[in-house]
């Protein structure tokens, strides 16, 4: 029997031999942070695909592919290519298919061509998947040693909704063992790198989709999303991501940790270079009833009135609440001038902004850790003590600590001590909803609050193994209660079960983003990021915030976050 160091390897092995061998490229050298430029310079890609490849808007791509402007063929092969030069720069792929991917683009092409019109709403697209959408004949991992070998029998219903709306599933994308860190790294794959700071994570769960979809190697990708996992890799490689309410999206055929765990539901979710690539996929996926093939899929078509946010003034005399902080850390400069930028932009555009009132979301939070906590490490162990794969403790670089490292895993809890957490959730969700129907008398729109503006992270990413927030949070509750609090700005909307979507903002500027002096601190996370906060080590890092609405509130979500990311492309035109 191999070790599961020899079947990791042996993965590895597989994995590279899959890259087509004329694809291989010069490696930049391993002191250049940002490689978002080296397809450009690479000599890999035509000048053709270079134009496919660098169309920043997937409503665009999607019109030439329908018109038959642009084969799906060459749509895919380009983004293929882009996506292996990705993947020799940031290590963010784990399934490769090239062939298969390309017979399905053919199809793409030929039914067009037949029948004089696109097979779907995503006609032609190729789309990457994070590893857990499992699809047919094809390994998935999700980054434990334990699932090499574990072929599909059956497509995930969200790939057989995909292919059904027309689209081009091309690329798996890499993970962290267990999904539950905010970083993105694993014994069989390895880690996955920020393109434009190599020394800053990409983000997790999700992270393999921030980086590849960073370095335009996908126009649009699926991740999932228990705790921010759609939401920090969207914001870290300044991208869009939506965080649908749950059952939304099917999961159903799909993998995941901790299943059984119904409490706070993970979510699929779009990730896209492009707001109308978020729309497209949801509108896609909605309207070929998702209901029908999972049983948990919520029955509730496409709402255009809700998009057209009938419900929110027409869209006209919108207002919005900024979340400056969570009360337990602070955001550090460039993640202020994110959030005092976006409130100017809206401004000048006419449209009112407001504080958003205080909450503790840091309670939120522990209830939040030890709901996901009741049974997670009788989980992971059970995966990885079938080959005696080691559970992975700390993201941290080795022979380097983040300064929060595991000490134990929390007990498991009863049925009954379970019940009274699930119980004290849906108390705080009321309180919630009765703040936010409290801003009624604050708008002046007669409406509550349309929605919240919040960071995404204190951070504009992190140095790798420094992304603490989320996973000690789920891990360690003796950290937690002392030392984890900044999982407010994406748990909590978990938690809340509310529809988010990021939006990039700038980038980090060493000259703006000055550090300033502190001597006071709201908590221990807080002096932490602090601390750690270095406006050189940050360089190019995106920045970027989360709109945030109610529950099943995606349409209208989206139609709100277009209006802010014009506001914002109008603003930072000046």
């Amino acid at each position: 029997m191999p070790t599961w160091q020899e079947l990791a390897v042996d993965k590895k092995q597989r994995q590279q031999a899959a890259i087509p061998k004329d694809w291989v490229i010069t490696a930049p050298p391993a002191d250049q942070l940002d490689v978002t430029d080296v397809p450009a310079k690479c000599s890999l890609l035509t000048p053709f695909e270079l134009e496919i490849t660098e169309t920043e808007d997937v409503g665009t791509l999607l019109a030439k592919l329908a018109a038959g402007e642009w084969s799906s063929v060459d749509v895919t092969r380009a983004y293929y290519k882009r996506a292996i030069v990705a993947q020799q720069v940031t290590n963010c792929l784990t399934e490769i298919f090239v062939e298969q991917a390309l017979a399905r683009a053919v199809e793409c092409d030929e039914y067009l061509k037949k029948n004089g019109n696109p097979m779907g709403a995503l006609h032609g697209l190729p789309i990457s998947l994070k590893d857990q959408v499992r699809l047919k004949g094809l390994e998935t991992t999700m980054g434990y040693v334990s699932w090499i070998g574990d072929y599909a029998e059956r497509d995930a219903s969200l790939a057989t909704i995909l292919y059904e709306a027309g689209a081009v599933p091309f690329v798996r994308t890499n993970v962290p063992q267990t999904l539950m860190w905010p970083e993105t790294f694993n014994n069989v794959f390895g880690r996955t790198v920020n393109p434009h700071n190599r020394n800053l994570t990409c983000g997790g769960s999700s992270g393999g989709e921030g980086a590849l979809i960073g370095m335009k190697g996908s126009p649009l990708g699926v991740g999932s999303d228990i705790g921010g996992s759609i939401r920090i890799p969207s914001a870290f490689n300044g991208l869009y991501g939506l965080r649908p309410s749950a059952n939304r999206i099917p999961y159903d055929g799909s993998v995941n940790s901790s299943e059984g765990q119904d409490s706070i539901p993970s979510v699929l979710g779009p990730i896209s270079i492009s707001l109308s690539g978020v729309k497209a996929f949801m509108k896609a996926v909605i309207d070929l009833k998702p209901w029908t093939k999972d049983p948990l899929s919520i029955r509730k078509t496409w709402d255009e009135d809700a998009y057209q946010l009938k419900e929110h003034g027409d869209g006209k005399d919108l207002c919005f609440a900024i979340l400056w902080d969570n009360g337990r850390a602070i955001p550090t400069p460039p993640i202020q001038r994110a959030l005092e930028t976006t409130k100017k932009a809206l401004e000048e555009k006419g449209f009112k902004v407001i504080d958003w009132p205080a909450f503790d979301y840091a309670e939120f939070c522990s209830t939040m850790d030890k709901i996901f906590s009741a049974g997670s490490a009788d989980d992971y162990v059970a995966v990885t003590a079938k080959i005696g794969e080691p559970v992975i403790t700390t993201m941290a670089l080795s022979g380097t600590s983040s300064g929060f490292e595991w000490t134990s895993a929390s007990p498991s809890l009863s049925a009954y001590q379970l019940w009274q957490l699930q119980k004290k959730r849906t108390e705080i969700r009321k309180a919630h909803l009765d703040l936010w129907e409290s801003t009624v008398n604050l708008t002046g729109t007669g409406r509550p609050v349309d929605a919240i503006i919040s960071p995404v992270s204190a951070c504009a990413s992190t140095p790798h193994g420094k992304n603490m927030y989320v996973s000690l949070s789920i891990l360690l509750h003796d950290l937690v209660v002392i030392r984890n609090r900044d999982a407010a700005y994406t748990m909590a909307w978990n938690g809340l079960d509310s529809a988010a979507c990021v939006f990039p903002v700038s980038k980090v500027d060493p000259a703006v983003d000055v550090k300033q002096p502190r001597d006071k601190f709201l908590s221990m996370v807080d002096e932490f990021f602090y601390n750690l906060y270095d406006p050189v080590v940050w360089k190019n890092a995106p920045t970027s915030l989360q709109l945030v609405g109610r529950t099943l509130e995606e349409e209208a979500v989206i139609g709100m976050t277009e209006i802010v990311d014009s506001a914002l492309k109008t603003y930072k035109s000046k």
